[in-house]
């Protein structure tokens, strides 16, 4: 049986260079960073590297990046460690309804415990936020503005220099959560104006439990774990020296390659896009149909659920999912295509197919010729399938 990956938006797979570039430093090259002798200093002066790497891949200075285990962990130091000094000047934290769960539980949190307001901002029916509703939210209370730079759900890049101006404008630290982005398209955190940004390795072929926070220099953050000094004192704790090479490594393969992968993929999105609202009716788009992620396809399919569609799919060897992977096990509606306005019986039909630069066209064509099928029969088995399409009558 065929087998085909398209959820990279879960996890891309590791790059072998990747791969070849992490080994040595499981065994040959163990020593701690911090240990002043040999072993330590060739561990420390491979963070370094990668460091450089990191910050290369979006216009930053090598001691504006701060290595983490995750986006997560990027998200939640940022929202925290941003807020914190910054509760003498207001406590209103401004974020969009779209957010991914690690920055929407971080501000929810703070919320509930007394120390922030926090605003949510509406997104129009592309997952866009509209940068005047953005003025409209801000007070002299607001001290932070957290809005993400694409959504990994449907796809949808955001204007995030027009949204960071204005908080610029108005000296409001803004923070960007760039996982889905980062390494899938051009990034500089000079153009786009942010105070703060978040990304992770496993989205462009690095290792799982790499990850990184950039914090302009002479931003105040506040650190969210305590023990030593390491990442000049802004996250203790010996690092994961091995995950951060790789991530080195997958910046630097990503910053040379991006171009030319977003030239391959860019053509099988949209030739899946076509060729699937071709081959099914009640099918539609979500996310912006040209401000998205070159490999994001994410679509809603009327009468059935995405979840029998995963198991079906799955069944012929081909790998998907219906949301974002923290929260694909919950069998929640998408907060996402909620905020967007999406009728609550339309969203559990969503499926999202997530291209990486491994996919090819045999691969969109293979999907194209066992998804239709599947819908099909589970609209003549589906409760809510209209009487009239199940006699023919479509």
């Amino acid at each position: 049986m065929r087998r085909v990956y398209l959820d990279n938006a879960a996890t891309t797979p590791l790059d072998e260079r990747v791969f070849q570039a992490m080994l040595p430093y499981f065994k040959e090259r163990f020593g701690n960073p911090a240990s002043l002798h040999s072993w330590g200093e060739e561990a420390k002066n491979a963070i370094e590297t990668a460091r450089t790497e990191v910050a290369n891949l979006i216009g930053s200075k090598a001691e504006e990046i701060i290595f983490t285990s995750s986006g997560s962990e990027a998200n939640n130091l940022a929202i925290k460690g941003l807020v914190a000094p910054r509760l003498k000047k207001g406590n209103q934290v401004i974020i969009s309804q779209i957010e991914h769960f690690s920055v929407l539980h971080a501000v929810k949190n703070l919320e509930k415990a007394g120390v922030i307001e926090a605003v949510y901002l509406p997104v129009d029916k592309y997952g866009l936020v509209d940068p005047e509703q953005l003025k409209k939210a801000i007070t002299p209370r607001t001290i932070l503005i957290s809005i993400m730079h694409a959504n990994g759900e449907v796809g949808t890049i955001e204007p995030i220099s027009d949204l960071a101006k204005i908080a610029r404008e108005r000296q409001i630290t803004f923070h960007t959560d760039a996982v889905a982005s980062a390494g899938a398209v051009e990034i500089d955190v000079n153009q786009l104006g942010v105070d703060a940004l978040s990304l992770a390795g496993s989205q462009f072929y690095g290792p799982k439990g790499s990850a990184a926070l950039y914090v302009r220099k002479g931003v105040r953050l506040k650190p969210q774990i305590d023990g030593g000094i390491q990442e000049n004192g802004r996250r203790a704790g010996t690092e994961n020296v091995p995950a951060i090479v790789g991530l080195g490594k997958a910046a630097q393969l990503a910053k040379l390659e991006m171009q030319s992968r977003s030239n391959y993929l860019i053509p099988l999105r949209d030739k899946l896009i076509k060729e699937l609202a071709d081959a099914i009716d009640h099918l539609n788009l979500n996310g912006h149909p040209s401000r998205r992620l070159p490999g994001n396809v994410h679509v809603r399919i009327e009468y059935i659920e995405g979840e029998s569609m995963l198991i079906f799919l799955n069944m012929q060897g081909i790998a998907a999912a219906s949301g974002s992977a923290c929260t694909s096990k919950a069998l929640k509606a998408s907060h996402v295509l909620t905020a967007m306005g999406v009728p609550h019986e339309k969203v559990h039909g969503s499926l999202l197919f997530s291209l990486g630069k491994e996919n090819t066209l045999e691969d969109i064509e293979y999907v194209v010729k066992v998804l239709p099928p599947i819908v099909e029969r589970l609209r003549q088995m589906s409760p809510m399938t209209p009487k009239e399409y199940k006699t023919g009558a479509k």
